[in-house]
This record gives C-alpha cells, structure tokens and sequence, in this order.
C-alpha cells in the first residue's frame, strides 16, 4: 500500500528525451517518468501533487491483483467476435463518414480486425483500421478512436498540432481517451480468455 509522503524509494525514475512528467501504477510498481531537464525538486514537488491520485490507482491495482480471474463465461466465442465486427462493420464507416469532413480530410479503406494491442491505426495511404471491441466500449470512445485516427491524415505524429485538431474536433477527447486506457486491458483479456 502507498503511504502518505512518499519519497524517491517508493517510484522508480526514468528520465528520457520526453517534454512532459508522468506517472503510471501498475505490476512494475509506482513509474515516474521525467524530462532529461526536469530537477529533482521538481519531481518531488510533481510527487506531492499526484499523491491522491497515485495512492488511489495503487490502491485499486492492488485490489484487482487479488481478484480471481474471469470466468470463461466472460470470455468472447469465436461467433461474439464475428457478430462484434459485423457491427463494427456496420458502425464504423458512418462514423467515419461523419467524422472526415469535420477533421477536414479524406481516407482510403477501412478495415475491422480483432487487436490485441491496437484499437486503431492510420496508414501513410489513409486506409484506417479498427478494433471490432469498439463496439463494446461507449460510442464516445468509438468517436474518440476514429477522430484520433482521421486527425492522423493532418499530422503523423502525437505533436501538440495532432491534439489541437483532436480537440477542435472532438473537445470531451481526453475524458473518453480516460476510459478507454482505464477499461480497454479489461475488453482485451476477454478477447484473449
């Protein structure tokens, strides 16, 4: 259990060419990562700031460790992953439709796959690929998916200028996006079983 205050001991720190400090709980503990700039000072003081939050997560990791896993009942058939992406199939490239002309942008093929580590993609054509377990999320976080997506035919990339056309667009993004990093292992592990 994380306690009040902590200190330096209780998150391993990696420093990288990142621009930002974050922060992640999980099996590997408590991560802080940090900008090569950034002081200590300034970290402690990042810390201090996060600790609720830290101490929460933590918390709730811990919770979810001693949890016995899902039964198979939860797990997806062969036929629940078909019906899924027929769906998607469906869904999808309305959405899409939607979506493009307010990005301002076109797009080439879509394509629906079962993923285990991607809920979508963009390719340098434009064809976009999506995960058929979108249909299982909220449709703001399938929105939240396509619109991330489109906004890679503007910028390849994860810049500021990719996330100011993500939010123009689509301004409730990183709440959805939230849900998304917080449910999705959760969605993948029925998939797998």
């Amino acid at each position: 259990m994380v306690q009040r205050g902590l200190n330096p001991a209780d998150y391993q720190l990696i420093r990288s060419r990142r621009k930002t400090l974050s922060v992640e709980v999980g099996k590997r503990g408590i991560i802080i990562r940090a900008p090569l700039h950034v002081s200590d000072a300034e970290i402690r003081s990042f810390v201090a700031g996060h600790e609720n939050w830290i101490r929460k997560h933590a918390e709730e990791y811990e919770k979810k460790a001693g949890e016995p896993e899902k039964s198979p009942a939860d797990r997806l058939s062969p036929q629940d992953l078909r019906s899924l992406a027929d769906q998607a199939l469906t869904v999808i490239p309305e959405r899409v439709a939607y979506y493009a002309p307010k990005v301002g942008v076109t797009y080439g093929r879509i394509t629906i796959r079962n993923q285990r580590t991607r809920w979508g993609s963009c390719s340098a054509k434009g064809n976009l690929n999506f995960n058929c377990l979108l249909m299982l999320a909220p449709p703001q976080v399938l929105d939240s998916v396509i619109v991330h997506e489109l906004c890679h035919r503007i910028e390849m990339n994860h810049s500021g200028r990719f996330y100011e056309e993500v939010l123009r667009v689509f301004p409730d993004y990183w709440k959805w996006h939230g849900w998304l990093k917080k449910n999705g292992p959760e969605l993948i592990r029925r998939m797998t079983g």
